[in-house]
């Protein structure tokens, strides 16, 4: 008698391992840096250890503890870098905005008011909307069904700004609103909204927007057709430009677009028609718009309008001194807590508190800085070329995409290199829609990157009659 043995494999059933382990050390150091900073900057002011160092470090501890289980329990398989990263920009954020908390100058302004309370606050509200996004979608997917409404929803929060009595005009931008006492700013949330619709549209007209008539100049030129999508979402730029007079929203929503819509069709002439038509607006509405055009100048000539601002309104100097704040730094900076860019004023803690990491952390922590910043736009890339899904890689890139042009708007316009905007520094400044906002782009990212490591399910066992079977002669 002789006998043969059929056995099945399993290969695939053990998948990539979890590395939640890897983002809980990743979170120790994430949260351990912020404190040492917290200490570093009150013995530079007062020469001892700050009263709130052990509440502040619990605090911190206790929010990021609070995340990581939620990952570990409803995300396993996600990306380990993403939590960490914006876990030690959100602490160092915290750090510098109580370091800006302490100057006398500006608790001298009859306005003031302790920002660092209230960002914490917020920022806790951020992990809990992360936690809640992690444990309500339970596939990204589901997005898809919602790409119409989305469209309507983005739509419907960028236009409450401009609703009578419920927007508020904020030095010229109309980019907020009031509600219960608090100053709300709809794009940030619009920016998530409006990536769902854009991915989810993309991702059906791809094959329709990949398609070219003629080649010109090296560049596959779109058909006239085809164009009507461009067009549409440089009109909604334009007009939030004209109506809310908000350059970076602008910006954003249009060349969030023009990345999504490389992806989507790997023409390089969408970028080319995207850099013309959006230097084409911008050039436009700043001609006539005041407040846009006062921006201009300003990045054109930050001393002639710092002169212009002692004696005439409507001219800012923050420019000028964000510059100083940069050039005082030098390579290795003045110290925590032990430079002068709270002379910058308001908007030192917001739209220019990067101008005190240059300070007082120099260049080479502010090339720290943008180096996580980096890390965190490459891990959602990474997660979109790992995704299995069309509309997943879409989205990924999308968010991405998003996050490393905020980041290069805000950036860009402090050091100078384009006009200022008013938007936020994500995680770092003080601003509760925004740190809210990109928490939530965080889960997201982290759903689809658990969605595309996660391993696929083992093959069903064979019963042992069919794994053994005996041959007789």
């Amino acid at each position: 008698m002789s006998s043969s043995t059929t056995q099945t494999s399993t290969i695939g059933s053990i998948g990539a391992p979890s590395r939640r382990n890897t983002e809980l050390a990743l979170l120790v150091f994430a949260v351990v840096i912020p404190v040492f900073a917290y200490a570093n900057v009150g013995l530079a002011i007062d020469g001892s250890l700050p009263a709130g160092l052990l509440g502040y470090g619990i605090g911190l501890g206790l929010l990021a503890g609070v995340a990581h289980l939620v990952v570990r329990r409803f995300a396993p398989y996600a990306d380990p870098l993403l939590l960490p990263l914006a876990t030690l920009l959100n602490g160092l954020g915290l750090v510098v905005i109580w370091r800006l908390d302490q100057s006398e100058r500006l608790q001298q302004v009859k306005t003031f008011a302790p920002a660092a309370p209230k960002q914490l606050l917020y920022s806790a509200i951020g992990i809990a909307l992360f936690a809640g996004v992690l444990m309500v979608l339970k596939d990204h997917r589901i997005l898809q069904r919602y790409t119409y409404i989305s469209m309507v929803g983005a739509i419907f929060l960028l236009l409450l700004p401009l609703v009578p009595g419920l927007g508020v005009n904020i030095f010229g931008a109309k980019i907020w609103i009031r509600v219960a006492g608090f100053q709300i700013q709809p794009g940030e949330f619009a920016k998530i909204v409006i990536t769902v619709f854009f991915a989810g549209y993309l991702m059906v007209k791809r094959d329709a927007l990949a398609l070219a008539s003629r080649r010109v100049l090296g560049l596959y030129l779109p058909r006239g057709r085809d164009l009507g999508p461009i067009i549409a979402v440089w009109i909604m730029s334009i007009l939030i430009l004209i109506f809310e007079t908000d350059l970076g929203t602008s910006l954003l929503f249009f060349g969030m677009f023009i990345v999504m819509l490389y992806v989507a069709t790997e023409r390089t002439s969408w970028i080319v028609f995207g850099l013309l038509m959006s230097a084409a607006g911008a050039v436009g509405v700043a001609s006539f718009e005041p407040h846009v055009h006062s921006r201009v100048q300003a990045w054109l000539d930050p001393a002639h309008e710092w002169e212009l601002a002692k004696t005439q309104l409507g001219h800012t100097q923050q420019s000028m001194e964000a510059l100083w704040s940069f050039g005082s730094g030098g390579t290795l900076g003045t110290g925590l807590g032990q430079g002068n860019s709270d002379l910058i004023g308001f908007a030192a803690n917001s739209d220019f508190i990067l101008a005190t990491f240059g300070e007082e952390l120099g260049l080479t922590g502010l090339m720290a800085i943008l180096i996580i910043y980096a890390l965190i736009a490459e891990r959602g890339l990474r997660t979109a070329l790992a995704a299995r899904d069309p509309f997943g890689k879409l989205l990924a890139a999308g968010l991405a995409g998003a996050f490393a042009i905020q980041v290069f708007v805000v950036a860009g316009g402090v050091m100078g290199l384009i006009p200022l905007t008013g938007m936020t520094m994500p995680f770092l400044a003080y601003g509760g829609s925004s740190v809210i906002a990109n928490w939530a782009l965080i889960a997201i990212l982290l759903r689809i990157s658990d969605t595309a490591r996660r391993p696929a399910p083992a093959p069903a066992q064979n019963s042992d009659a069919e794994m053994t079977q005996v041959v007789r002669p």
